[in-house]
């Protein structure tokens, strides 16, 4: 152990024998690692901000709505007004077995939810349970619209977050208290806090959700539906099943089944695989450049490590007459590699993640963290061990030429 020891402090004193230049490599080192560990931090983070945006909401869905048709069919002009209607929910279910969840949707815009002598800007939104499968509630009090809201006829909602806060400032559990929208009083059964930026006709936190058979009443509108909302079954892509879709509505109301503008089908998938591609990309950049800046750090170590053997020509050549080994003179080279990069390197990842650290206290909404800008640990562990490879990778060459040294040459340069 006390060989072991001795050498070791004879690295040490080695390498602060040429303290400028090891500190010059030793911050290479540094700089590569820190690049790298946090590229791939922020970039983690970065990728579930983004994704926090269409949290809750089916990757494999798609919403259908009516538009002014923009072809003439079966005798009519283009521009006719049109609207779904409840049937349209059945007809899709009949003709389209690969749907998994088909849910339609009713919305008013501009209603106003009062509490006491408190009042939130509102608009309403009618469900049934199903649609939970398409956009899933994050539920802070209480339950959601059930089927026996819809059976019994309740006269229940759900408040989004940002009407609950407005309602209710002091906070607290709010189930089982009436508010009144539009001069209709509703029992509230739960808070859906969803704060995803991806929703169908208006944000969760900014709505007052209904029983839809009870908002039909209400409001007079028949057997009208604004949306509906379909999930695909696994295995099967939506873009697969979007003509037939259109088709099956499109004979229904006497528009044109090609006519793509007339009945809108917006296709989740293709947003979620356009993002999927996108991050693909910026993880592969972060790679590229990570590794280049921790390389160029290494070929610095070796470097320096080179002009290190070639000051101590004399010293080796000394070593080895008096008996040390070539083994002897690769080890104290290679170890003298590692030791450097080591510390520089741990020096870096120590730092990035405590600016990561920073980064992630900086992204918290109400106490709850809304990104992770970490690595995870066997990414770190991956970086200290590629940390140990390129040690001994910098190292080696020096380290072969100091091998190469005979004692006889080294007392002759001296």
């Amino acid at each position: 152990m006390k060989i072991d020891i001795d050498r070791f402090r004879e690295i040490l004193d080695t390498l602060s024998r040429n303290k400028s230049r090891s500190l010059l490599t030793g911050f290479g080192v540094f700089w590569g690692v820190f690049m790298l560990v946090a590229l791939l931090g922020g970039g983690r983070g970065l990728e579930e901000k983004l994704q926090g945006n269409f949290k809750g909401f089916a990757a494999n869905a798609a919403i259908i709505w009516a538009q002014p048709t923009t072809k003439p069919y079966a005798g009519f002009r283009k521009g006719r007004q049109w609207s779904m209607v409840y049937g349209d929910v059945e007809r899709l279910k009949r003709h389209v077995p690969e749907l998994a969840t088909v849910s339609p949707l009713l919305t008013h815009w501009g209603g106003s939810a009062v509490y006491g002598d408190k009042k939130a800007s509102c608009n309403m939104k009618g469900l049934l349970p199903n649609y939970q499968q398409v956009e899933t509630p994050q539920l802070y009090y209480g339950r959601y619209i059930n089927d026996m809201d819809i059976i019994q006829n309740r006269k229940v909602c759900v408040l989004g977050k940002k009407v609950y806060k407005e309602l209710f400032p002091g906070g607290g559990d709010p189930c089982g208290k009436r508010v009144c929208v539009d001069d209709i009083y509703y029992d509230v059964v739960g808070v859906d806090f969803s704060a995803g930026n991806m929703h169908a006709n208006g944000r969760a936190e900014e709505a007052v959700t209904v029983p839809l058979t009870l908002m039909q009443k209400a409001y007079n509108l028949g057997d009208s539906v604004h949306m509906i909302c379909v999930t695909a079954k696994p295995g099967v892509a939506m873009s697969d099943i979007s003509a037939k879709m259109r088709a099956v509505i499109a004979q229904a109301h006497r528009v044109a089944p090609d006519d793509e503008k007339g009945i809108m089908v917006f296709n989740t998938e293709v947003l979620f695989g356009m993002l999927d591609n996108l991050f693909t990309g910026v993880n592969f950049l972060t790679l590229l450049v990570g590794i280049g800046t921790l390389l160029a750090g290494a070929i610095g170590v070796s470097n320096i490590m080179m002009v290190t053997v070639r000051e101590r020509t004399t010293e080796i050549g000394i070593r080895r007459a008096i008996g040390a080994t070539p083994k002897n003179i690769l080890g104290q080279i290679i170890a003298e590699s590692v030791i450097l990069t080591a510390v520089a390197g741990m020096g870096g990842i120590m730092f990035a993640v405590a600016v990561l650290e920073m980064l992630e206290l900086g992204n918290t909404v109400d106490g709850i963290v809304t990104a992770h800008f970490q690595v995870r640990f066997w990414t770190a562990v991956g970086a200290a061990l590629l940390l140990m490879l390129l040690g001994v990778l910098a190292g080696l060459a020096p380290a072969m030429r100091a091998m190469s040294v005979k004692p006889v040459d080294a007392m002759r340069d001296e």
